[in-house]
């Protein structure tokens, strides 16, 4: 389902965009809402055209919200709680604005409370992590604080709205709450009605895709420009990521200049691990932007895993000499070391990430890793099981929990977090092999097969799934299957290049077998002299297969199989 405003053509209302965008930046910064007042500016500016008219400057009536400031006084005591905000002095903040009556007091006032809250909850785990029962400074185990000024919020929102009712902002922090409270389907609710009043409020429209599922129903968005954006987002989040490429391509046409669309594109790209053009776009990012922060630990990744140590490096100290205590900063140096091998400074680097932000998803999931590489599975249990707490649909660490759990000889448990994994991503050949190599561990070979066979189907690029099929199929006693297999195997491996290996000789040695069984001596032949170049253990055998086939030739039975 794709909504009309989704469908229409380029840049009729570029001009309302803009005013929309720029009364929303000022409306976001009044009231403290930085990320999505960021969200706003970065749109302004990357939106398609020139220089924007006079006129457009005059038309932000309809995005901005009625003030209702109220007295000269009310004024200046929003002022003042907002020099208290800025300074992150959240209870003084609330405190000046205890009588506020206006509708930018009030959020202000409730805003400020409920990040008080959070700040203590954040003190409070800091705390248990430091005098608790584990080890001193430890990140590990799910913490017991909350926020206590959740139940005040949520009866006095709920006050608000039932009498004189909320605007946009209020609805918005409403459904923070509520989600807090863990209340999800009133939480949406309450999130809808803070996009439809006031659609520039990104962090409504974020927060209402994380509390979006799969077995939910379908929303019923707003008919807002700011909706395509979000159904970029929600295929980003919900690993459609083919869906994702192609709405943020479509979304580059009207916002060209736009460092979020460019940057959720890379991120697509990454997530179809299409490397090579993921790495490019960010590169082209970082040129335009180069302090840039903001989803650098995922460029870092594509670094890591196409072992550019160099690029990688220079990566590292950019960053650190931008923030170095951003946590995304601090990952980047982490999987600087983890590719040098250093991995027990690569964990204090996500430590540190992890102390910055205990909510940040990319560090839990890669601390996991060097747990893992470290051989200390319990503490990389930990580190995943915190990363699927934070977002459920973070697949990484429901793969990650499944090797650790195959690590300790533990295939129903680890058979349980792949499930979870390939759930999310059932267009991944590596959930499928790995589900694969549990149920072989099982001996359910049945199932085993049906997986790889999946694998197949979704580009296995690694050629595990041919291999393992091949294997299977042998066992069972279904040669010509299995020497179907081992053909795709070595095709697949010779148009990579890999000419040589133990698995490659294992596919001669079968293929050269069965073909003399079958009496396709030629090809035995041809196949067996290639064994005998490649050399390995299995030499001497391959003689003697040779010397059976010249003792047919000549005994006249090389046209059909021996009797």
């Amino acid at each position: 389902y794709i909504p009309r405003f989704c469908l229409q053509r380029a840049c009729p209302a570029m001009t309302t965009h803009r005013a929309q965008l720029r009364a929303a930046v000022r409306d976001l910064s009044d009231r403290g809402l930085k990320c999505s007042a960021k969200w706003a500016a970065e749109q302004l500016v990357g939106i398609a055209g020139g220089p924007l008219d006079d006129e457009a400057g005059t038309s932000d009536a309809p995005m901005s919200p009625a003030e209702e400031v109220g007295s000269r006084e009310e004024e200046d005591q929003l002022l003042l709680a907002k020099a208290y905000f800025d300074l992150n002095e959240f209870k003084r903040a609330a405190h000046a604005l205890r009588v506020a009556r206006g509708a930018s007091g009030r959020f202000l006032r409730w805003y400020s409370l409920f990040l008080a809250g959070q700040k203590r909850q954040a003190e409070e785990e800091a705390e248990e992590r430091s005098g608790g029962a584990g080890a001193p400074g430890s990140l590990l185990g799910k913490p017991r604080a909350s926020n206590q000024h959740l139940p005040l919020l949520n009866a006095e929102l709920t006050a608000a709205r039932e009498s004189e009712g909320l605007d946009g902002f209020g609805h918005y922090l409403h459904g923070i709450v509520l989600r807090e409270l863990a209340q999800p389907a009133f939480a949406r609710e309450a999130l809808l009605r803070a996009v439809s009043a006031y659609p520039c409020l990104w962090s409504a429209w974020t927060a209402l895709s994380s509390l979006s599922g799969a077995d939910e129903a379908p929303l019923e968005l707003p008919d807002t420009w700011v909706a395509s954006f979000f159904l970029a987002h929600q295929a980003t989040e919900a690993h459609d990521s083919a869906r994702a490429v192609s709405l943020y391509e479509s979304l580059l046409d009207q916002w060209p200049r736009s460092l979020h669309v460019q940057s959720q594109l890379a991120l697509a790209r990454y997530n179809l691990r299409d490397f090579e053009e993921a790495q490019q776009r960010f590169e082209e990012l970082l040129a335009e932007d180069p302090y840039r922060l903001d989803g650098v630990d995922t460029y870092s990744n594509i670094l890591y895993v196409r072992e550019e140590k160099r690029k990688l490096s220079a990566l590292a100290h950019s960053c650190v000499s931008t923030d170095k205590y951003r946590p995304e900063a601090c990952c980047v140096v982490g999987n600087y070391y983890s590719l040098k091998g250093a991995h027990e400074k690569a964990v204090l680097y996500f430590r540190r990430a992890l102390k910055l932000d205990a909510n940040f998803l990319s560090a839990w999931t890669l601390m996991g890793h060097e747990y893992v590489e470290l051989k200390n599975t319990a503490a990389a249990v930990d580190a995943y099981r915190r990363a699927v707490e934070i977002d459920a649909k973070d697949y990484r660490a429901w793969y990650g929990l499944g090797q650790t759990y195959e690590i300790l000889a533990m295939p129903f448990y680890a058979l349980f977090y792949y499930r979870k994994a390939t759930a999310l991503r059932p267009y991944d050949s590596r959930m499928w092999c790995a589900m694969a190599g549990c149920y072989k561990q099982l001996h359910r070979r049945a199932e085993a097969i049906q997986c790889y066979h999946r694998a197949e189907k979704n580009d296995d690029r690694e050629g595990i799934a041919f291999t393992e099929l091949a294997r299977l199929y042998r066992e069972n006693g279904e040669d010509a299957q299995a020497a179907g297999y081992y053909e795709r195997m070595v095709a697949q491996r010779e148009a990579h290049g890999e000419a040589v290996g133990k698995e490659l000789s294992e596919a001669l040695f079968f293929l050269c077998t069965h073909k003399k069984s079958t009496g396709d001596l030629d090809a035995a032949q041809t196949i067996g002299q290639r064994l005998l170049d490649l050399g390995g253990p299995e030499k001497d055998q391959v003689k003697a297969l040779l010397r059976d086939i010249q003792s047919q030739r000549k005994a006249g039975s090389g046209g059909g199989p021996p009797v």
